[in-house]
């Protein structure tokens, strides 16, 4: 009987146990608190860390840029005075030439004999003249003792003046055979970089109207560019050489090129089918760093904007009501303030006009930002500089009701 009531007691001892271990469960359980759940009372959210900087007014270029290609400044082309044979072409192509440089030797054998033939009629010509000069003496003095007629005397000086106008013409006749006999030799007429070779060495060419090959003259260079009249507005209107202080290149790279460039050429005119004025500038390229056809950024500088302010591109939002940035106010309070941007300066917007000196720009959570209502507290701090992470502030207790 003592060891059935022993066993019983055992068992109510378990029982007691399994239903205490059951209730701390269920209490833990509900004591848990849920993802997301609101902090519990007495306690505020913290305010959310962003990155602010102290905007103060300054100066900036007043410049536009577009997209431009550079072209030879002068192209011309090399053709044949004479006609004839090409023997040998007397340059590489796609390489620098200079004035004056024999470029390609054309057949002088058949001016060389047409030289030689003119020669010999202008020393035919001089005998005749000798000869005529001779007979007008003799005539002479045969006038003066009556011997012959007038009529024979003045026929022999005519036939010496008629001598004297063949030499004449003999000593052009030569000229022009020694000068077509020197267009054998074809000179490049201005330095610059030689094109490809239209024909080949043995090719049969024609006067004017073959086209042996180009050259295009690299230094100094043009570069050729439009603007739109939306970017002629924001520089003051229409452009001309005296209201550019600057024109620069921005190459491929994005490096910009080291000399600077002048306005040669503005349009008077609006093209009408594009709404661009077109302008063309001229740099040196002494060191052929730019060649005709690629493609470049041009930027041109009418002036600079005074008391504008720079702000990262990423701080500046644009919805249906305008553009606008974030700052943080004395009570480091969220504020939209809108503003009015001009053009990008590298990474960064050019504000004309909404803010003043020592705003304080938010330029990161901009997302959040937007989604968190006017006047949200905020934890501000200098950009590059790690955030103090605020803690929860307790807030006021409500009095106990008596």
């Amino acid at each position: 009987m003592a060891a059935f009531l022993s066993q019983k007691k055992n068992k109510l001892q378990n029982l007691n146990l399994v239903f205490l271990v059951l209730l701390l469960m269920s209490l833990a359980a509900c004591n848990k608190k849920p993802e997301g759940a609101a902090p519990p009372a007495g306690m505020a959210m913290p305010p959310m860390p962003v990155s602010v900087i102290t905007v103060e007014p300054t100066s900036v270029p007043m410049s536009i840029e577009a997209v431009a290609q550079t072209e030879g400044a002068s192209e011309v082309e090399v053709r044949p005075r004479v006609g004839g044979i090409i023997l040998k072409k007397m340059f590489e192509e796609g390489t620098p030439v200079k004035a004056g440089q024999v470029m390609f030797q054309i057949d002088p054998a058949p001016y060389q004999i047409a030289l030689a033939q003119v020669r010999a009629q202008a020393a035919g010509q001089s005998a005749r003249i000798t000869q005529t000069s001779r007979e007008s003496s003799r005539l002479k003095d045969l006038l003066e003792t009556q011997s012959i007629s007038q009529r024979e005397y003045d026929n022999a000086t005519s036939d010496a003046s008629i001598s004297q106008a063949g030499m004449m013409q003999a000593q052009a006749n030569i000229k022009e055979a020694e000068l077509n006999l020197s267009y054998t030799r074809v000179t490049a007429p201005v330095s610059g970089i030689a094109g490809r070779f239209q024909y080949s060495e043995g090719a049969l060419v024609a006067v004017g109207t073959s086209l042996l090959t180009t050259i295009i003259q690299v230094s100094p260079i043009w570069v050729r560019f439009s603007l739109s009249e939306t970017d002629l507005a924001s520089l003051g209107g229409h452009l001309d050489q005296k209201h550019v202080t600057e024109v620069s290149l921005i190459l491929p790279d994005g490096s910009e090129y080291a000399q600077k460039g002048k306005l040669n050429f503005t349009a008077n005119q609006i093209n009408p089918s594009l709404g661009t004025q077109e302008l063309r500038a001229t740099f040196e390229n002494a060191d052929k760093k730019l060649l005709p056809g690629q493609f470049v950024r041009a930027r041109v500088t009418t002036g600079s904007h005074e008391g504008v302010f720079l702000v990262p591109q990423t701080a500046v939002s644009t919805n249906d009501q305008g553009t606008y940035v974030f700052i943080a106010n004395e009570k480091n309070e969220v504020i939209r303030r809108p503003v009015v941007t001009g053009e990008w300066k590298g990474k960064d917007w050019i504000i004309l006009s909404g803010l003043k000196a020592n705003d304080k720009v938010i330029v990161d959570n901009i997302i959040k930002l937007n989604m968190m209502p006017p006047g949200a507290p905020v934890a501000p701090h200098k950009l590059g500089e790690p955030p103090v992470m605020p803690t929860a502030a307790p807030t006021a207790k409500p009095e106990a009701k008596k």
